[in-house]
């Protein structure tokens, strides 16, 4: 701190200036760390009670959506927002596919992002003058490394959440798949089938469920049944349900049998997942060398050879 302080003095030539300049540049330190915590916190961890909130009571989440931080977030999006449509839509679908689809998130997204690449690394340089021995040029590494972490950290962050989510959606869409078969051919239409597909995968698989119970939400709502099916392609990313989006579309589109179609192609994918399994399955032994070459090998000669070698070494010492 001393040291700082000095570095400070040294350049405004001016103690109490030097003294009221470090106070000042700690708190904004603090002050957007902990803003960037509460961002985090608000929008990062809680995407699904958030969402069920909405539809649980959507007159109460029009006025608290974004909580107090929403006019700050509102006042910061021109400074924080890149002027690239292109960045901005592709980060926008990233947080889609996340499960951020409220109207903030992107603001949200980019306010985190600025606020951890100014005051991460502000923390850092601050807090390593409190370690003795640290030259200058060492804490100054140590901040632009948190300034990287800051500018690099959140994509990082978002990229596992849309990695995790996508895990789970793909693990859902098997079950979610045979449903729609059973409930087509039992007699339902497509939006009844649906809706009942979703009821069912709640408690199994809550993610797919709400984008399935969203899909016919629009329906109910007037949206063509093909443009809410792309909705469904475009919010989840995932090949397998863009490829029974466009299957799906085809068979409206042409006035084909929704059952027909949906049970080939429910075949289709079952030999899909079965091809996968058997790739999975003989790559095992190639995944298996490592293991046995340097964890189980050695304990096998130790037990199998060991008590030969002690033997032998007693022989000779004898």
């Amino acid at each position: 701190m001393d040291y700082l302080i000095g570095m400070l003095n040294s350049i405004i030539e001016d103690q109490q200036m030097s003294q009221l300049a470090f106070v000042v540049l700690m708190a904004v330190a603090v002050f957007c760390l902990a803003l960037a915590g509460m961002f985090l916190m608000t929008t990062l961890f809680h995407p699904v009670r958030s969402r069920l909130h909405n539809v649980v009571a959507p007159e109460a989440s029009g006025t608290s959506s974004g909580g107090s931080f929403a006019p700050l977030v509102k006042s910061l999006s021109p400074y924080v927002l890149p002027k690239k449509e292109k960045e901005l839509n592709r980060t926008g679908q990233r947080l889609v596919h996340a499960g951020f689809r409220s109207d903030n998130a992107l603001s949200n997204f980019y306010a985190i992002k600025t606020l951890l690449i100014i005051g991460l690394p502000l923390a850092v340089f601050f807090g390593l003058n409190w370690v003795p021995g640290l030259s200058s040029l060492e804490i100054l590494q140590a901040a632009t490394a948190a300034t990287l972490v800051g500018a690099l950290g959140p994509n990082y962050v978002l990229g596992k959440l849309i990695e995790r989510r996508k895990r789970k959606l793909y693990n859902g869409f098997p079950d979610a798949l045979d449903l729609l078969v059973v409930c087509t051919e039992a007699g339902y239409g497509l939006k009844p089938a649906i809706q009942r597909v979703a009821d069912e995968l709640v408690v199994g698989h809550p993610e797919l469920s709400e984008e399935l119970a969203l899909v016919n939400s629009e329906m109910r709502a007037g949206v063509d049944r093909i443009d809410a099916l792309k909705n469904l392609s475009e919010r989840t990313g995932l090949e397998e349900i863009g490829g029974l989006v466009a299957l799906l579309s085809q068979s409206l589109r042409f006035g084909t049998s929704t059952a027909e179609s949906l049970r080939i192609y429910s075949e289709e994918f079952r030999d899909k997942r079965m091809q996968r399994a058997e790739e999975a399955a003989a790559t095992i032994s190639t995944k298996m060398i490592f293991p046995l070459v340097f964890c189980m090998f050695p304990a096998f000669f130790v037990v199998a050879i060991g008590p030969a070698v002690v033997g032998v070494l007693d022989h000779f010492k004898g």
